[in-house]
């Protein structure tokens, strides 16, 4: 099958080499990271003044490689000289003390190294100590939208918008197709996969049942402000004690792995964020439609929020919840500079009563950010109303704020 190639991680990649520091590529598993490895490999193999040293831990011929030594052995025996030595590693944290042997061959002229790896707590730690924080985190995501309707070939129109919407930006749904069963299955596999290999085996986790019911729980109720204490209090109520100190070391593992992003409160008049009462949206929202189940009619605000949420992340913010007085704005985007951009995130604007709940708390912000309605009001395109921009979802997706 043909590798479609996702240009601009690529670039990202190739603006950090031959600056002395480790790439790492993180996400989700089977959202990309691999592809993104052999991409890159297959470039470097075409220049002649490269060798690549490829390792890919989810293949039986690389069992061998189990820890730093075996790992320093096998980059030796295939190491040339004269030319630009690629070390490339595809789920690096399944080697013991890997971060030895990337302490070693990042201080080395002729080498660069690219490593990918699913979860987000494998570079804090002992690795930062010993490299002093020498290298460049780059977040793969699952397929935007844009990038979903070249995969699948798709024309750029409201059925593929609601196509994506409905299953998600995992790549490998490009070999599956896009069959409700055997999406359902593939998304539910991979699932599985992330949850064992990620979450119960990285951190020991003995009350795998707690921890499905929770991720469900999280499923049933994305988009909405949660604390521990209440999921604590809810779980009692089915049956489950648990404490809520205990349920937020389980979101943390759920969000080293990249499934969950918790999004924070912030008060948007006095620039505070709250640790408590979050949100939560996955990672990959085909992955939450299989968990939450059903058709999408009931939950089509919360799918369309995680949808904007990730596009946000895509486009370079940082994205909390916004707190106005007794109001909520759904989405507060901040970039390095601090620039904001406010965003609202809606199904369809049909009555009075709606374009007032979703514009009128925009309005009582009173600086010059720019402010933003998103829906799926058909026949919009896009519109402004008294200093707020009303877009449709799929203009978004497409072009961005």
């Amino acid at each position: 099958m043909e590798i479609i190639r996702r240009q601009e991680y690529l670039d990202k990649i190739e603006k950090v080499l031959g600056k002395g520091a480790i790439v790492v590529l993180t996400g989700q598993r089977r959202v990309g990271k691999s592809y993104m490895l052999r991409q890159l490999c297959e470039d470097k193999r075409a220049d002649a003044m490269s060798n690549v040293i490829y390792i890919d831990k989810e293949k039986r011929e690389f069992d061998s490689i189990r820890n730093y030594q075996d790992l320093n052995s096998y980059i030796e025996a295939h190491r040339h000289d004269g030319v630009t030595n690629y070390i490339l590693i595809d789920e690096v944290q399944d080697i013991l003390e890997f971060e030895r042997t990337l302490r070693n061959y990042r201080t080395e002229s002729d080498t660069e190294v690219i490593v990918t790896g699913s979860n987000a707590s494998m570079f804090s730690g002992e690795l930062t100590t010993l490299i002093g924080g020498r290298y460049k985190e780059i977040y793969i995501q699952p397929l935007s939208y844009k990038e979903f309707i070249v995969f699948h070939n798709l024309a750029d129109n409201d059925d593929a918008l609601l196509k994506y919407i409905n299953y998600g930006g995992l790549p490998g749904l490009t070999r599956i197709g896009l069959e409700e069963e055997a999406v359902r299955d593939y998304q539910m596999d991979i699932y599985h996969t992330v949850l064992l290999k990620d979450v119960i085996l990285r951190n020991k986790i003995r009350n795998v049942p707690f921890l499905e019911n929770l991720v469900r729980f999280m499923a049933d109720n994305e988009g909405k402000l949660i604390s521990a204490s209440s999921i604590s209090k809810y779980m009692k109520s089915q049956g489950e004690n648990i404490t809520p100190s205990a349920i937020i070391g389980y979101q943390k593992y759920l969000e080293e792995s990249f499934m969950l992003h918790k999004v924070s409160r912030f008060d948007i008049h006095g620039k505070r964020i709250f640790e408590s009462n979050e949100k939560f949206y996955f990672e990959d929202n085909g992955i939450r439609n299989a968990l939450a189940g059903g058709s999408r009619e009931g939950d089509i605000e919360k799918i369309i929020e995680n949808v904007i949420y990730q596009h946000l992340v895509r486009l370079g913010y940082k994205v909390y919840v916004g707190q106005l007085n007794a109001g909520e704005v759904d989405f507060v985007g901040v970039r390095s500079d601090g620039r904001r951009a406010y965003v609202q995130a809606s199904f369809i604007i049909s009555d009075d009563n709606t374009r007032e709940r979703e514009f009128g708390i925009l309005h009582r912000i009173k600086d010059n950010y720019p402010k933003y309605v998103i829906s799926m009001t058909p026949l919009l395109s896009r519109s402004d109303a008294d200093g707020v921009t009303h877009l449709h979802l799929r203009r978004f997706l497409v072009e961005g704020l």
